[in-house]
């Protein structure tokens, strides 16, 4: 590792980003990690990034506060429902209002002034274009044209020195591929948190969105979920 580059990994807790970040240890990156608290409905999964960050010994993990909340328009930070126990058909038929605007390019741009000042070269984000997320921030074309920008607005993007990479290991992955190959990488999902509408113990709804899209993840790729869950939680 006295060799290893340095690389900063987006992480919130949650399943997808946690991966991500085994992935970055497992190609031999020196990790900082990166986390957000915006205004989000709860601090649950804040515990978990912190929880990941120090079971995957990373050099230094940032929690950056950016009150969100104030521009609100998402039912993340604002006083709108979270949608329960729809199917994947209706999550299909529009940007959901869970989508927090603009959200990945700011947490983007902050890593970017990280990677500027560390110095590195490779910022690694878990967004993921199969499984349904419905997020416009999280497609490959956003990806690849915000990677363009970052590289004519920085200093090391524009002497050439230093090109900006950023990294997207699950784009093309499902919910349950993405966990075979944490699973393959030892990643302990139990430390995990994904609900988007946990009560005040931090037990899962089963019902949101994302809750739906994990349990299936786990029931497909034949692994046992290891979510907390409500009581009286039951999948059909």
């Amino acid at each position: 590792m006295n060799n290893a580059k340095n690389a900063v990994i987006l992480t919130s807790g949650g399943l997808d980003s946690t991966t991500v970040l085994a992935i970055a240890r497992e190609q031999g990156y020196r990790l900082h990690s990166l986390s957000f608290a915006y205004g989000q409905r709860h601090e649950f999964e804040l515990t978990a990034a912190r929880k990941v960050a120090a079971a995957m010994e990373v050099e230094r993990h940032l929690v950056l506060t950016i009150d969100m909340g104030q521009i609100g328009g998402s039912a993340l930070t604002d006083e709108i429902a979270v949608p329960k126990a729809r199917s994947l058909a209706a999550m299909e038929a529009e940007i959901p209002v869970t989508y927090v605007p603009a959200r990945n390019t700011i947490f983007l741009s902050y890593a970017l002034a990280w990677a500027e000042v560390l110095p590195a070269c490779d910022i690694f984000i878990g967004v993921n274009a199969v499984d349904y997320s419905g997020y416009p921030d999280c497609r490959p074309e956003f990806i690849a044209a915000y990677e363009k920008m970052a590289n004519l607005a920085t200093k090391a993007g524009v002497t050439g020195k230093a090109p900006l990479k950023i990294h997207t290991p699950l784009m093309t992955l499902s919910k349950a591929e993405i966990i075979r190959r944490g699973v393959s990488l030892k990643v302990d999902y139990g430390m995990t948190h994904s609900c988007y509408d946990p009560d005040g113990a931090g037990l899962a709804c089963g019902a949101c969105d994302s809750c739906l899209l994990r349990h299936q993840g786990f029931v497909d790729a034949g692994v046992p979920d290891p979510t907390a869950y409500q009581a009286g939680v039951r999948f059909g």
